[in-house]
C-alpha cells in the first residue's frame, strides 16, 4: 500500500481498446495493493473493470490534451486500456503508483503470497498434491528393466535446476551421470522425459555439451551410449539440437556447442532451427504492434503478420515435435533433445512431441501433468521469461506462449482429439503471467521449495 499515492480518482474516462469499445465509460478509478479497479458511474450497470497489477506490462503517459491527461495500460494478455484523468497532478500520481506496483522487486510482493483463498488447509494441501508426476511415469511403465529412478540429484546436488527425482538408463552408473553433468551446460545431463511403451523408444532431454572445437568427455559419451542401450530395438539415437546450426557453431567459440559425430558413435545429429529467445521476443512485439494499428486493412494485417515471422517460428516448434514423435513412434528410435541450456526450446519440443505421441496429454488433467513435468519440474525460467519480477528485459521471451499456440494450432486441425478448447489455453496463459498461484513461480523446483 505504501506505493499508492492516490487511492481514488473520480470522473475518469476508460476505453478498453482491445475489446473494440468505441465510446469511453465515465467512472471512478481505485488503486488497491493488488488491482486497479474502474467502476462505471452509470447507476444501472455499475460495470467494474479489474486489472491485476502483475498483468500490466507497461504504463505510458502520452502528452496531455485539453480534455485531460492520458495513461495507456498495456497488459501481458494483450489487453490495452486508455485512461483519461481530468487533473494532471492525479495522472502523475497514478502513473508513478502503477509503474511501481506493476514491477514487483521481490517474491514477497507477488499476488500469490498475499492472496488468501477462502478454503481450509486440508483443501489447499489436496490441491497442491493434485498433480503426481511419479504416477504418470508409472502410467508410461517406468521404472522398468531399461529405465530406473536415481537419487543422484536428491537435494539438487548435481544440477540445481533439475527436479530431485529423475529417471535414467539402467546401465548408467552414478559416476557416468555426474561426469556427464560436468560436461553439460548448467549441469543439465540427459534424463528421461517420455517413455513410449509400444516401441520402447524414449524422449530424453539435456543441455548443450561443453565441447568447444575439440573437447570430449568419456562419461558423456557413455551416457549417450546408455540411452541407446535402453532401447533394444535400435542401434543408434537421434540427437535433436533445436537451434539453428549456425547458432550452435557460434557457441563453440564460447567453449560450448554440439555433439561431434566422430566422438559419439551411434548418434545421428539433427538441427531443427528454432530461433533464440531474443528473436522470439522481437517477433511477438511486431505482432502486438500490428494489433495496435488504428483500423488496419486486411493487407496491412497480413503484411504485419508475415513480417513478424511469428507463424514461421510456430511452424519450427511444431516441426521439432513432429520429427521427435515420428522417430519414437514410427522408427522406434530414442531421441535426445537439447538447445543451449535445455529449458526453453527443449521444453517446447519435448512437450509438443508428447502431445502428438500420447492422447493422455490431450485431456485436461494430462495437459496439466505435461506442463508440470516438462516446464515446471524440469526447470523453466518462469520468473525471467514472463517478467514476474523487475529484472533484465533481455531475459523476457514468449516461450510458453508459443507452446500454447502450437497446441491451439493442433486443436484447430484436430478438434476431436482434445478434451479442452482455447478457453483452457487462454486461462493457463493468464495464470502464467498473473502470479495468482504458486505453480508458475520461480525458475526451478529448488527455488519454489526455498520459497515454500
Amino acid at each position: 500500500m505504501e506505493h499508492i499515492r492516490t487511492p481514488k480518482v473520480e470522473n475518469v474516462r476508460l476505453l478498453d481498446r482491445s475489446s473494440g469499445q468505441r465510446k469511453a465509460s465515465v467512472g471512478t478509478l481505485y488503486l488497491s495493493a493488488t488491482h486497479t479497479i474502474f467502476v462505471e458511474n452509470n447507476p444501472e450497470t455499475r460495470k467494474e473493470t479489474w486489472v491485476l497489477h502483475s498483468m500490466v506490462s507497461s504504463v505510458d503517459r502520452p502528452p496531455s490534451t485539453p480534455s485531460g491527461s492520458q495513461l495507456i495500460l498495456r497488459c501481458k494478455d494483450f489487453r490495452v486500456y486508455q485512461i483519461l484523468v481530468p487533473q494532471e497532478r492525479d495522472c502523475v500520481d497514478v502513473h508513478a503508483s502503477l509503474v511501481r506496483l506493476s514491477r514487483p522487486e521481490k517474491y514477497s510482493e507477488l499476488y500469490c503470497l498475499s492472496f488468501n483463498p477462502n478454503v481450509n488447509k486440508e483443501e489447499r494441501e489436496a490441491s497442491w498434491n493434485f498433480i503426481d508426476l511419479m504416477a504418470d511415469y508409472k502410467r508410461m511403465g517406468v521404472p522398468n528393466n531399461l529405465w530406473v529412478s536415481t537419487a543422484v540429484n536428491s537435494e539438487y546436488r548435481v544440477c540445481d535446476t533439475y527436479p530431485s527425482e529423475l529417471f535414467v538408463p539402467k546401465s548408467a552408473s552414478t559416476g557416468v551421470i555426474v561426469g556427464s553433468s560436468r560436461f553439460r551446460s548448467r549441469g543439465r545431463f540427459p534424463a528421461l522425459s517420455y517413455f513410449h511403451q509400444d516401441t520402447l523408444a524414449a524422449v530424453c532431454r539435456c543441455s548443450q555439451p561443453l565441447s568447444g572445437f575439440s573437447g570430449r568427455c568419456q562419461e558423456d559419451e557413455l551416457m549417450l551410449q546408455a540411452v541407446m542401450k535402453s532401447n533394444p530395438g535400435s542401434d543408434y539415437i537421434y540427437v535433436v539440437d533445436t537451434r539453428p546450426k549456425l547458432n550452435a557453431m557460434a557457441n563453440r567459440a564460447a567453449g560450448k556447442g554440439y555433439e561431434n559425430e566422430d566422438h559419439y558413435t551411434n548418434i545421428k545429429l539433427q538441427f531443427i532451427g528454432i530461433e533464440n529467445i531474443h528473436v522470439m521476443r522481437s517477433s511477438q512485439q511486431k505482432i502486438i504492434d500490428v494489433g495496435e494499428m488504428r483500423a488496419p486493412s486486411m493487407s496491412d494485417f497480413l503484411w504485419g503478420l508475415e513480417n513478424s515471422g511469428w507463424l514461421k517460428h510456430i511452424k519450427a516448434v511444431l516441426d521439432a515435435g513432429v520429427f521427435i514423435a515420428r522417430a519414437v513412434a514410427d522408427e522406434g528410435v530414442s531421441v535426445l533433445v537439447h538447445c543451449s541450456d535445455g529449458w526453453d526450446r527443449t521444453a517446447q519440443a519435448c512437450s509438443v512431441a508428447s502431445i502428438l505421441l500420447d492422447p493422455f496429454y490431450r485431456t485436461l488433467r494430462g495437459f496439466m501433468v505435461l506442463i508440470e513435468r516438462d516446464w515446471v519440474s524440469f526447470g523453466h525460467k518462469f520468473s525471467h521469461r514472463y517478467a514476474h519480477l523487475d529484472g533484465d528485459p533481455k531475459e523476457v521471451s514468449p516461450v510458453i506462449d508459443q507452446f500454447l499456440e502450437c497446441v491451439w494450432q493442433l486443436s484447430e486441425q484436430f478438434p476431436c482429439a482434445f478434451e479442452f478448447n482455447e478457453r483452457f489455453l487462454i486461462t493457463l496463459h493468464t495464470y502464467i503471467y498473473s502470479c495468482q498461484y504458486g505453480s508458475f513461480l520461480g525458475n526451478c523446483e529448488k527455488e519454489r521449495r526455498d520459497l515454500r
